[in-house]
């Protein structure tokens, strides 16, 4: 149930490839990748992303320990294995998010490569046939940036909470 989030996310994109992609003759258009030189906005996005928090806007208890405690904070009731998340953003326009790749044990690992833009407060990601648009929102210092959107989350009782949920990436180290 835990995974209601990601899968919500990743459904997202493979939704978005089927309207993006979809011609009258049955094949699948892909969009373009992003091409072109930096601009001077975009190079304080480059390096390694990794997730640091999940807050949602309504409590909600996604874990299986007998104990009703629903929490805003997402982060804490995943697993390791859920927690390791990154984007790394590359100076050729190359990107690459990843999920348990580094914690133990993980056997939901994903790997997503393609190629991003930003422009203003838009982070444009293309990947695996699919492009998405995320709003994000950079700290004063820009070591870490925000995205919020809107999912359905189970919870351990079966029931489905909407709500806003706050994704949080830190900067751990830059790329040059």
């Amino acid at each position: 149930m835990k995974k209601i989030i990601w899968f919500g996310l990743f459904g997202a994109i493979a939704f978005n490839s089927l309207l993006v992609g979809c011609s009258t003759d049955n094949t699948v258009e892909c969009p373009a990748d992003y091409e072109g030189a930096l601009v001077t906005e975009e190079n304080g996005l480059l390096g390694t992303w990794e997730l640091t928090a999940i807050v949602a806007a309504k409590e909600v208890d996604i874990t299986k320990d007998d104990v009703q405690n629903p929490k805003k904070d997402i982060y804490v009731q995943y697993t390791d294995c859920e927690k390791d998340a990154e984007y790394t953003f590359g100076p050729g326009r190359a990107y690459e998010f990843a999920q348990g790749q580094n914690a133990s044990n993980c056997s939901n690992k994903l790997k997503i490569e393609g190629t991003w833009k930003l422009s203003s407060d838009i982070l444009g990601l293309i990947g695996n046939c699919s492009a998405q648009n995320l709003k994000i929102v950079f700290n004063e210092g820009k070591s870490a940036f925000t995205t919020t959107s809107n999912y359905n989350i189970t919870d351990v009782n079966g029931l489905t909470v909407q709500t806003d949920v706050t994704f949080t990436y830190t900067k751990t180290e830059a790329t040059n």
